[in-house]
């Protein structure tokens, strides 16, 4: 950063550059350009969280945005909004930044996508009176990537109504793999430091948060008739498992308090273990409702055996959640009436917890209603924000960060924990198709490290019905261990 601060240190020079105002005809949706307060306040939570500093943000007109340190002189101008990130149906086009060749760091040693930029003025960063002007939006970036504006009335769905990657702006632009906001925060940092030297930006810690989605806890314990016959006869003829003939009516029969021990699909004992053997924490999300019987789960949890089970995870200290069920995505009531479920039976189980998360089955999420829905339930976290199709940072980051609603124009009492990778997503045949060997760790590998370098978080989904062979526990094993 020789060169910016040698500018820097020149007489202030007049900066005056063009700036794109946005386009009358077109909705804008919560633009901090034009609605002011309720999603400035939101970008400023989201700088102060990630910096640990007393930042604010400040129209200049509607045109430009001013960054200010509480306390401290001059100013960052933002002077190069870009309409299109507060905006829905827009294609935007998107560019790279060279970080090094300005003498600033590159995070991940890779030149930066630029989103919504067809090209960048060199210098990025300069001197201007008072302060520095910044000549790419990083604001409307992480509004855009963190609100998920481009998913808001999204026309390309899958068969489960799912936005899917290969539609979204980073799986097109091929900087899906990359924790992009962080990427640009962590520039932005290094640029507060210009300004500011005396500044102490908060450092954070990478983590590892494994978790777990409970379709399936038992292969034969809650299954009735045909499909109890199905799950037997498909372990016979695809498994090759003939013992799965009295094995399952007498898992089935055995399971009245508990799960049996000799069910395949009762892995958590084993994963609590390898949890614990790695001092982390999991999280199981439970499903409690049934708004597709072909989609959810052949379990209550009402039953002893589930009961048992969410209490020997909370008492070796690890989290219970909700798996809402699959059409809950957009039915706020049915929602609200599952986590209500789950707390009841949570409570009468003597468990209590600070807070309560859930994850959408199917990932299935449709914006803002589905926000809209965890407010009304009184949920404090989301963990579906990934794609099935593809692993990597749909949100474009592996930070917490607060849940915005880019329709109403308004912050909600709710956090988003990206979700990062999910199992199936790089083994499953359906989607990339990896298997459990090298292929499929060094993907997993790849974007661990990237959480790694930020100081980000890694959560990671893997299913205890994925975990019936040697090669999916030695698969897992090694990416918490990496």
């Amino acid at each position: 950063m020789t060169a910016l601060h040698d500018r820097h240190s020149q007489a202030g020079r007049d900066a005056s550059l063009d700036a794109t105002p946005l386009p009358g005809n077109l909705s804008a949706a919560a633009a901090p350009t034009e609605t002011g307060e309720p999603a400035l306040t939101w970008l400023e939570r989201v700088l102060q969280e990630r910096f640990g500093l007393p930042l604010w943000l400040e129209r200049d007109g509607s045109e430009r945005i001013l960054l200010r340190h509480a306390g401290a002189p001059g100013h960052l101008l933002f002077d190069r909004l870009q309409p299109g990130f507060y905006l829905t149906g827009v294609e935007l086009p998107c560019s790279q930044w060279d970080v090094a060749a300005e003498g600033f760091s590159a995070p991940l040693d890779m030149p930066l996508p630029a989103p919504g930029a067809a090209s960048l003025p060199q210098p990025l960063v300069e001197p201007v009176p008072g302060g520095l002007a910044v000549h790419y939006d990083i604001l409307g970036l992480t509004y855009w990537m963190l609100s998920r504006l481009e998913e808001v009335d999204a026309q390309t769905l899958d068969r489960h109504c799912r936005f899917p990657a290969s539609a979204s702006h980073a799986g097109r632009h091929g900087y899906l793999d990359r924790p992009v906001v962080d990427e640009w925060l962590a520039v932005l940092g290094q640029i507060i430091r210009c300004q500011w030297p005396q500044a102490n930006l908060l450092q954070h810690r990478f983590r590892l948060r494994p978790s777990h989605d409970v379709d399936r806890p038992s292969r034969y314990g809650f299954a009735r008739d045909v499909r109890l016959a199905r799950a037997m006869f498909g372990d016979i003829l695809r498994n090759s498992r003939p013992q799965a003939l009295v094995m399952g009516p007498w898992i089935r029969l055995r399971t009245r308090r508990r799960l049996h021990p000799l069910d395949p699909l009762n892995t958590f004992d084993w994963l609590l273990d390898v949890s614990e053997r790695h001092g982390l924490t999991s999280a199981f999300y439970f499903i409690c409702g049934r708004t597709d019987p072909r989609k959810d789960a052949d379990y209550e949890p009402e039953h002893p055996a589930i009961r048992h089970l969410m209490r020997c995870i909370h008492e070796r200290g690890h989290e219970i959640g909700l798996h809402p069920s699959y059409h809950t995505f957009r039915n706020p009531k049915e929602l609200a009436n599952e986590a209500n479920r789950l707390r009841r039976v949570c409570a009468e189980e003597g468990i209590e917890q600070p807070q309560w998360g859930a994850r959408m089955h199917y990932l299935r999420w449709q914006m803002p209603l589905t926000l809209q829905g965890y407010a009304q339930a009184g949920l404090d976290y989301d963990t579906t924000l990934g794609y099935a199709e593809s692993p990597g940072f749909r949100c474009g980051t592996c930070f917490d960060y607060p849940a915005f609603d880019p329709v109403k124009g308004e912050p909600l009492a709710l956090r988003i924990r990206p979700l990062i990778a999910m199992e199936a997503s790089v083994i499953s045949p359906l989607y990339l198709g990896l298997g459990t060997g090298e292929s499929a760790f060094e993907r997993f590998s790849l974007l661990k490290s990237r959480c790694r370098a930020m100081g980000g978080t890694f959560t990671l989904l893997w299913h205890n019905s994925e975990l019936t062979t040697s090669a999916q526990r030695d698969l897992y094993e090694r990416v918490l261990a990496d």
